[in-house]
């Protein structure tokens, strides 16, 4: 099945304004890339871009004052099937893990192992190791948070999740997170599309989505707090400690995101 995917974010910037862009699906999908997702300015501006230490593409460009229009349309190929969870769910001891791994077993700007520590290993402690602990973190969050958009704020946290109980996916993702790894199970946040290919209507409108992945059995496995059931069409545009490492845009002074649209559909 062919996915369509994209976006067009307008700026109203009142000077000229560094930005820096997260907006690039990651390079782990260009082997299903039929048509690259190239990021279009109008006004035209130099773009150049780079590579973070989490592996993923970032841009950089100066929106001159005024009205800015970013905008993509990439094209992939994914599975017309729902995924399908890999069970090799071993969970390895502190020892076994890799080294590039042990970062995500710390405390985050967004996700505070520390506050959350001890209410995890009550809730959590009894459950089997690995894929089934991380499963059941997922059931808890999925239950604990009703997802509303009006309640939606960017400075909140996985503790603030856990007590208001009203969040978005990025908080669903963000508290799942903090629980894993303060059970000691390395796990990191992730954002990209999510297509709506599968479920019955109505739709709602279409946003840049999160999730997370959690290492187990010598690999990275996802999970989908959220909507805690396997999906049709998932891209990955970037993956980080929390939502402050992979943010779509940074600007470096006053700006205000006038206009917002993202498309993930079947390429008919």
């Amino acid at each position: 099945m062919k996915l369509r995917v994209g976006y067009k974010l307008v700026y109203e910037c009142p000077q000229s304004t560094p930005m820096l862009l997260m907006l690039d699906t990651h390079y782990s999908r260009a082997q299903d890339m039929v048509v690259p997702d190239h990021i279009y300015t109008d006004p035209l501006v130099p773009l150049r871009q780079y590579q973070d230490s989490f592996g993923n593409r970032c841009t950089r460009l100066t929106a001159p004052p005024g009205v800015l229009t970013l905008s993509a349309r990439g094209v992939f190929d994914v599975s017309p099937h729902h995924e399908v969870p890999d069970m090799n769910g071993y969970q390895h001891r502190i020892e076994e893990l890799p080294d590039e791994c042990m970062m995500f077993l710390l405390g985050s700007r967004y996700c505070e192992t520390d506050l959350l520590s001890n209410a995890a290993w009550q809730m959590f402690g009894h459950t089997p190791l690995g894929r089934d602990r991380v499963q059941a973190i997922c059931d808890f969050v999925h239950n604990h948070i009703r997802f509303d958009y009006n309640c939606a704020r960017p400075t909140k946290t996985a503790w603030e999740t856990w007590n208001d109980g009203v969040d978005v996916c990025r908080d669903y993702a963000h508290l799942a997170v903090a629980l894993c790894r303060a059970m000691n199970i390395p796990a990191r946040y992730c954002t990209g599309y999510i297509s709506d290919v599968g479920l019955p209507p109505p739709y709602a409108p279409m946003d840049f989505c999160a999730w997370f992945e959690a290492y187990l059995g010598n690999t990275w496995h996802t999970f989908d707090p959220r909507n805690n059931a396997p999906r049709t069409g998932r891209i990955l545009m970037a993956r980080g400690r929390d939502a402050a490492d992979v943010a779509i845009s940074n600007t470096f002074g006053p700006s205000v995101l006038s206009g917002f649209l993202v498309v993930c559909e079947p390429d008919l």
